[in-house]
């Protein structure tokens, strides 16, 4: 295995500090997570997340006076709500955080096992801490002359893989020394990503008295207009279903796909989680579903309450007997070994 250790720079005077040189970062990133759920946490997270462009592109002088004089003066008490439902009270953190940090422990792990010290592994968040900033600062003190920038995103989309990679050059613009960069590509494609996805599901159920009569896919949604506007996001999400359905040997009648967490007066992509489930028990008399959230790499707030409680709780209303959601890969080691391996494929020239 590769060692790195610090030494003098060559033909350099004899009291020259010893340099760490030679490493490899892999930098991985996800959305954020308030520091807490009381307000002015959540109020501090919630304006550097609706204040990104990528997010809500509306004009400054339109968007602002409305979010900061209406949204951020009520939304961190009903946000801060819904975190306080999910939070681990214990050890005081977010879920996304808690498995962010057992992802990268993981990860880390497999990398040293493969590689010795010469790659470095550590996380960023979007919005919140720890701030991408600070970690490309750490990897660069630490001698990274490469960093492999990870958003842990399967589908593209410009407000969620976008904005991590622009976080990311803007705090190489802070480096007097820049390191040489990568940037890891949407993955939902990816074969061993789709066999742990599928793996997932055929587990889950496998431990149901009663097979679901439908897998809803739900993905974050986004504005309709971003998509007519250039984003692939749509596309992926349909063929990251469709490669989900091919691979567990399904018919269209079993599975299908809708988008959640649709935000502000705008047409969203459509059908929305929340009422397509509805409709499935209303309408097309289904009593069994079971529901699925490829678009998230870890459990969030947008899984453990909107979809584990509001969607589900839409269901339910409407009739629907047996609601089973099934978890984000997390840190599952075939999640693990899928995501290391795009990893070490995207290393490819820079080690051996």
């Amino acid at each position: 295995m590769n060692q790195v250790h610090a030494t003098r720079p060559e033909h350099s005077p004899k009291d020259h500090p010893a340099v760490p040189r030679g490493k490899i970062g892999v930098l991985l990133a996800n959305l954020g997570t308030p520091d807490s759920y009381t307000y002015w946490p959540m109020r501090r997270y919630l304006n550097q997340f609706l204040s990104d462009k990528r997010v809500i592109d509306y004009p400054s002088w339109k968007w602002q006076p409305i979010l900061q004089g209406i949204i951020l003066t009520k939304r961190p008490f009903s946000s801060g709500e819904a975190y306080k439902s999910i939070w681990n009270h214990e050890l005081d953190e977010s879920p996304l955080m808690l498995i962010t940090k057992d992802q990268t422990a993981a990860i880390t792990e497999t990398m040293k096992t493969r590689f010795g010290d010469m790659v470095m592994v550590d996380f960023c968040m979007r919005y919140g801490n720890p701030s991408t900033e600070s970690k490309v600062r750490k990897m660069v003190k630490a001698g990274c002359e490469k960093i492999l920038f990870f958003p842990l995103y399967p589908q593209y989309a410009g407000a969620t893989t976008a904005t991590a990679n622009d976080e990311f050059f803007r705090a190489l613009m802070k480096e007097k020394w820049q390191p040489a960069v990568r940037t890891v590509p949407a993955y939902f494609g990816h074969p061993q990503y789709i066999e742990s996805l599928a793996a997932s599901i055929e587990a889950a159920y496998g431990e149901l008295e009663n097979r679901p009569e439908m897998l809803v896919v739900s993905y974050h949604g986004m504005p309709t207009r971003y998509l007519k506007e250039g984003d692939p996001y749509h596309c992926h999400c349909q063929k990251n279903t469709r490669l989900l359905k091919e691979r567990l040997g399904w018919e269209d009648t079993e599975i299908t796909t809708t988008f959640q967490s649709q935000f502000g007066p705008e047409e969203w992509l459509q059908p929305y989680t929340v009422d397509e489930v509805a409709r499935l028990a209303k309408e097309d008399g289904k009593k069994r579903i079971a529901v699925v959230a490829p678009a998230f790499s870890a459990d969030c707030i947008e899984t453990l309450e909107e979809i584990n409680e509001e969607i589900k709780e839409s269901f339910e209303e409407a009739g629907g007997e047996e609601f089973t959601y099934i978890p984000c890969l997390n840190d599952h080691p075939s999640h693990i070994a899928a995501l290391s391996q795009i990893i070490e494929e995207n290393l490819q020239g820079w080690i051996g």
